[in-house]
């Protein structure tokens, strides 16, 4: 993602300009090259903030990785040759162990009628995100997900129709395990269905947690709540959906400021409403309380997307523009937004704007 430095007009608010970006590179090549080379600096201060005592090594990171997810290790080596071989570099791309990072969203599933499809809002602060919606085949699998740290996916649907998305759970617990982002992209790459993501899940540990939200071209939807101190729980009653709590409120101050009690009623309502349609549904994820206006909130909306799980597309959404891209016919593009926010206070000091995900809410 490109970011500009926030520019102060008077008393307005700084205003961004976000590069949202559509990237098609089948394997990896000279594409996810140059995105790494762009996110990398910020990537290194996130991953070392801590120190470099506190990550793990790569032949740790390595192990973790051909323990729990074999399959996406020739992909891993790929990217590792592809970046340079570096051993910082392999440590940050194994995601294992990662520093941990908070952010809001919203998520639900739509099961009526013909169009399955999975909804949901990324909340956080632009500056931040990389804004890449990155279609692939790393091992054969054809994918389209918006990335995280180059190769994982904060949501995405494959060619086999099965949409995933995450919303972190709202509790401080912290444990060894994989970033989320890369469950997620092993979901796309080695399931069809809800059935198969379900039974996948729980042979990988997450460092945080979060609700994991499948839908899959046939009509089915599971909320899987992932944690690192208990197992994950599969939930399939309707209506399916979360925002950022599992099942109770652990972590009122961050309840409180991303109002998740509120968002998970509307959703709710929403999705018990006979009369509700996904065009109405996709309405409300346009607008407040679910659409956090980054105007107005610390912790803003950078998207909303809407996943047809059969047609294998996706639609980019804000209040006033839509980007739709389908994995069939998707091309490598740009959109820039011009984006008024309101930036936290880390982040209003005279400094870079970083790309990567830092801690919030800690």
């Amino acid at each position: 993602m490109s970011v500009d430095e926030p520019r102060l007009e008077g008393r307005d608010l700084p205003v961004t300009s976000v590069t949202f970006r559509s990237t098609v590179e089948q394997r990896p090549g000279r594409s996810l090259q140059e995105l790494f080379e762009l996110w990398w600096p910020s990537y290194h201060r996130w991953f070392l903030r801590d120190g470099e005592q506190r990550r793990p090594s790569y032949a740790q990171s390595l192990r973790a990785l051909r323990r729990h997810m074999p399959e996406l290790v020739p992909t891993y080596d790929n990217l590792v040759e592809l970046v340079g071989g570096g051993d910082l570099e392999a440590r940050f791309l194994s995601l294992w162990d990662p520093p941990p990072f908070f952010a809001a969203c919203s998520v639900a599933a739509w099961t009526r009628g013909d169009s399955p499809a999975l909804l949901r809002t990324y909340d956080y602060v632009p500056a931040l995100c990389e804004t890449t919606l990155l279609t692939t085949s790393f091992g054969g699998r054809r994918t389209m997900a918006m990335s995280d740290c180059l190769w994982g996916a904060l949501d995405g649907v494959n060619e086999d129709g099965l949409a995933v998305a995450l919303a972190f759970g709202g509790r401080r617990a912290v444990g060894r395990g994989f970033a989320v982002t890369l469950l997620l992209r092993y979901l796309l790459e080695e399931c069809g269905d809800v059935a198969q993501a379900v039974e996948a899940i729980p042979a990988v540990p997450v460092n945080l947690s979060y609700n994991v939200l499948l839908v899959d071209a046939g009509g089915d939807s599971a909320l899987v709540r992932v944690a690192p101190d208990h197992a994950p729980v599969v939930l399939r009653h309707h209506p399916v959906c979360a925002c950022n709590r599992q099942g109770y409120t652990e972590w009122p101050e961050h309840a409180e400021q991303t109002e998740t009690e509120l968002r998970e009623a509307v959703l709710a309502s929403a999705l018990a409403d006979p009369a509700m349609t996904l065009e109405g549904l996709e309405a409300r994820f346009l607008s407040e309380p679910l659409f956090r206006d980054p105007a107005l909130h610390t912790w803003g909306t950078v998207y909303a997307a809407s996943y047809d799980t059969q047609a294998r597309s996706v639609k980019l959404m804000w209040p006033e523009e839509v980007w739709s891209m389908h994995l069939d016919t998707a091309i490598s593009g740009e959109l820039v937004r011009h984006t008024q926010v309101r930036m936290p206070p880390l982040l209003q000091r005279e400094r870079e704007v970083p790309h990567a995900p830092q801690v919030i809410f800690a």
